[in-house]
């Protein structure tokens, strides 16, 4: 039986190697069964062929089972970008845990791969780039890029991914350039990373909202705890026992207890947004951070009225 029978994929593995295919690589096809460059990859694949990227960003695939009955309904509308067994293999000879014979990698739609697993569907459509899997940096960019605009991404994962492209790149500046968002943006989402682990916990929970969580993360770690406390009790305020209004029946009047002598407390005043720059980044930073998303938005709609 060959290599190909064996893996359950299409005849095509099984070709001869092509001239021009370096040593290395041609070692790797004959001890793995792997497509080389040289020959044409298909367009759909049985879904053992398919393995998923070690170095996804995400740590949780969310909301699977709603994104299986989407691909039972609807099927796949859009294929997955993988790169061959062997260009990850060449790219990353440490990160092959967990791949096991497949002959490819998949290096954006692991979330659907998850899911199409979970439907129990026998096939996938995929586009072939080798490029994705050229570097350790690029195939994290390549995930992150394709998840930065995506909700299910937890703002953890993000931060971790974006820190270790700092870690290869050398400079938030570069990072920034290469995600093309601003050096403040890159800034704002790793200060996270320095937040205490009990208020990182608390930022997966929920518990402490995103916004002031990347303030919070830029002060020293001994101020931290307090200013959370301070952030989830104006969110989530202690409930006041309401006081029974005052009876104007006399008979009750007088047979009532006498008033609680304790203050009812006062709700504290709304802080002030003070900004000490007239930097537009900074100030945008700070009404990020200090307002709800309703708020900014309705701030944005009369800064533009007036432009």
């Amino acid at each position: 039986m060959s290599k190909a029978d064996k893996l359950g994929v299409s005849a095509s593995f099984a070709r001869a190697q092509p001239v021009g295919v370096s040593s290395r690589r041609a070692a790797i096809a004959e001890a793995t069964g792997a497509p080389t460059s040289g020959v044409l990859p298909p367009s759909e694949v049985p879904i053992e062929a398919l393995a998923h990227n070690p170095l996804n960003l995400r740590e949780d695939l969310t909301d699977l089972d709603e994104l299986a009955q989407s691909l039972i309904v609807r099927g796949q509308l859009q294929p997955l970008a993988v790169a061959t067994r062997m260009a990850f293999m060449e790219a990353h000879p440490g990160q092959t845990d967990g791949l096991g014979r497949a002959p490819y990698v998949v290096i954006d739609g692991n979330r659907r791969l998850a899911a199409a697993q979970l439907a129990g569907l026998k096939t996938m459509h995929i586009h072939v780039n080798d490029a994705l899997a050229a570097s350790a940096a690029d195939i994290l960019e390549s995930a992150l890029i394709a998840n930065v605009h995506r909700v299910d991404v937890a703002p953890l994962d993000q931060a971790r991914a974006i820190q270790e492209l700092v870690d290869v790149h050398g400079s938030q500046a570069q990072v920034a350039k290469r995600l093309g968002k601003t050096p403040a943006w890159v800034s704002q989402r790793l200060a996270l990373l320095n937040l205490t682990p009990t208020l990182q916990e608390k930022v997966e929970t929920g518990e402490l909202k995103v916004e002031p969580a990347r303030r919070i993360g830029r002060l020293p770690q001994e101020e931290q705890e307090s200013a959370a406390s301070e952030s989830i009790n104006a969110v989530n305020p202690p409930r006041q026992r309401t006081r029974p209004a005052p009876t104007v029946n006399g008979v009750n009047a007088v047979n009532a207890a006498p008033p609680d002598p304790t203050p009812v407390p006062t709700p504290a005043p709304t802080p002030r947004i003070t900004i000490a720059t007239d930097s537009p980044e900074t100030i945008a930073d700070a009404l990020t951070a200090h307002l709800t998303p309703d708020d900014l938005k309705a701030v944005t709609e009369l800064l533009v009225t007036r432009i």
